[in-house]
Parts: C-alpha cells; sequence; structure tokens
C-alpha cells in the first residue's frame, strides 16, 4: 500500500496494440498498413439514454501508467473523440444508423484518456447513399462489433434454470474398454 502513496512512476511505457474484452485494439500509427483496421474504440455512457454520454473515437497510443511495485499497473487508451453533441451525431431514419460526423471531434483536453476495460471495438463505414449527396460526405456509420471468443446465450424464458446451480457428481467410475 505504501507504494501507492508515492504516486506514478515518472516513465509510462507505450504499446502498439491491446488485447481486452475480447478484442484486438491497433494504435491508428500501427494499424494503417494492416488489412484490419481496429482503432476504433467505444465507450458506453453512464446515463439510461440510448446514446447519451457515449463516446466514440480512435486510438492513438495505448499507455502503462505504473506505481512503483508491479501489481500496481493500469492500462489507459489516448484517444480524439468525435463530438457526440446535436452537430456530431445523429441517426439516419431510414436505415436506423447510427452516424457521427467525422470532422466535429473533441478538443477537450479533458476527455483524452480512458481505461481500457471501458472500451468496446466499433469499426466506422462511410454511410451508404445512393446519390452524390454532399450532406453524408463527411458522415460515418458506426458498425458495433461482439469480441472474439464469446458466445452470447439466449435464454428461453420458460427454461428451468434451477438445475444450472447443482453440482454434478459422477456416482460411479467406469474404465475404458
Amino acid at each position: 500500500m505504501s507504494s501507492l502513496n508515492l504516486g506514478p512512476e515518472r516513465k509510462v511505457k507505450c504499446y502498439k496494440w491491446y488485447f481486452v474484452n475480447g478484442y484486438v485494439f491497433y494504435t491508428e500509427e500501427y494499424g494503417h498498413e494492416r488489412k484490419t483496421y481496429n482503432n476504433s474504440v467505444y465507450v458506453k455512457g453512464w446515463t439510461s439514454s440510448e446514446l447519451e454520454g457515449d463516446s466514440f473515437g480512435r486510438l492513438e497510443k495505448v499507455v502503462k501508467l505504473q506505481h512503483y511495485s508491479e501489481q500496481n499497473k493500469v492500462f489507459l487508451f489516448k484517444c480524439y473523440s468525435y463530438d457526440t453533441t446535436d452537430r456530431g451525431i445523429r441517426v439516419d431514419p431510414h436505415y436506423g444508423l447510427v452516424e457521427i460526423n467525422s470532422k466535429a471531434r473533441l478538443r477537450n483536453i479533458n476527455n483524452v484518456f480512458v481505461f481500457v476495460k471501458q472500451c468496446q471495438q466499433v469499426y466506422y463505414i462511410y454511410t451508404p447513399s445512393f446519390r452524390k449527396d454532399r450532406s453524408r460526405v463527411d458522415w460515418l456509420s458506426i458498425l458495433k462489433t461482439k469480441p472474439k471468443g464469446r458466445v452470447e446465450v439466449v435464454q428461453d424464458e420458460n427454461e428451468d434454470t434451477s438445475v444450472w446451480n447443482e453440482v454434478f457428481q459422477v456416482s460411479e467410475l467406469v474404465e475404458p474398454y
């Protein structure tokens, strides 16, 4: 506990990529020439509203902040965020896609770092349009992804889950032939 009182070390270590929550994140510089461009970050907001407080951005650096003992370390993502106010985010009425204005970035210096455990991965694609619509040029559609190695289980409402908590015990040993 005394190492926490000393504060963090003066040096930080930076990484080019990081695996967390089932996602592989690359920094923008590292992932620029790769086939998969995994630098898009999404942080769920703290409000009950669907999009209010949500944050979308791109990963610049992965930073390990460490105190003087090896056990006390924190990983942070340094991101630049898109503006999620009314001028920077909208929901397409026809497709229901959440769109973000790629030209509207937050300039707030206080919202640069996020804890890696808070982050999910999204992909940004140019908004689909059947004609050349100048009002949609700077807008990107947001596609949320599912983490790798995790399976979503859909539970039936009528299914009895009480047996899930019972311990399975083999009553007799069966030897192979």
